[in-house]
C-alpha cells in the first residue's frame, strides 16, 4: 500500500442489459478467471428467474438485498498498551456495498441447490425479504459492535 496518496477508483461501465453499476460490480465479483460472459450468463439468468417467480422487478429485488446486507457498523481491532481491543467504526458507503456484494455472493455459493442460477436467485430474493445468511451475516457484524461498544473511545 503506496503511503504517497491513495490509489484512484476506476469507475466501472454500467452492464448492457439494464445499465447499473452495481451490477457491473456485482458481477465482476462472481467472476472467476476473468470469464465476463459466465458471469453474466448467472447472473442475468438469476434475474429471469426471479422475474419469473414473483411478478417484481429483478433490479428493484437485487438493490433490495443489497440495501438489507449493507452493514452500518462493524468491529476493527485496534492494539492500545499490548492489549488488542475490537473497536465498533461506521462503515464507509462504497465498503458497505462492497462487503454486501461479497457476502450475498458467498452465502450464494455456500446454497445447496444445483445450479449457481438458482443459489443466486434464491438468496437475493431471501436477502430481500430480510432472511438467508448474508443478512444473517450483516446481524452478527452488528451484534459484535454492539457488544463492543464499550471500546468506542478508542477510535481513531
Amino acid at each position: 500500500m503506496s503511503r504517497r496518496h491513495a490509489a484512484e477508483k476506476r469507475e466501472v461501465l454500467p452492464d448492457a442489459r439494464f445499465g447499473d453499476r452495481v451490477l457491473t460490480k456485482f458481477m465482476n465479483s462472481l467472476m472467476y478467471d476473468g470469464k465476463k460472459s459466465t458471469a453474466e450468463k448467472i447472473v442475468y439468468g438469476a434475474f429471469d428467474r426471479i422475474g419469473r417467480k414473483g411478478s417484481k422487478d429483478p433490479v428493484k429485488v437485487f438493490h433490495d438485498a443489497i440495501g438489507n446486507v449493507k452493514p452500518e457498523v462493524e468491529v476493527r481491532s485496534r492494539r492500545v498498551g499490548g492489549a488488542t481491543y475490537q473497536v465498533p467504526v461506521e462503515v464507509r458507503t462504497d465498503r458497505g456495498q462492497a462487503l454486501a456484494i461479497r457476502w450475498l455472493i458467498t452465502a450464494a455459493r455456500s446454497r445447496s441447490e444445483t445450479t449457481m442460477e438458482e443459489r443466486l436467485s434464491g438468496e437475493l430474493l431471501d436477502a430481500s425479504e430480510n432472511r438467508g445468511n448474508a443478512v444473517k451475516k450483516r446481524e452478527d457484524t452488528h451484534r459484535m459492535a454492539e457488544a463492543n461498544k464499550a471500546f468506542a473511545h478508542y477510535r481513531w
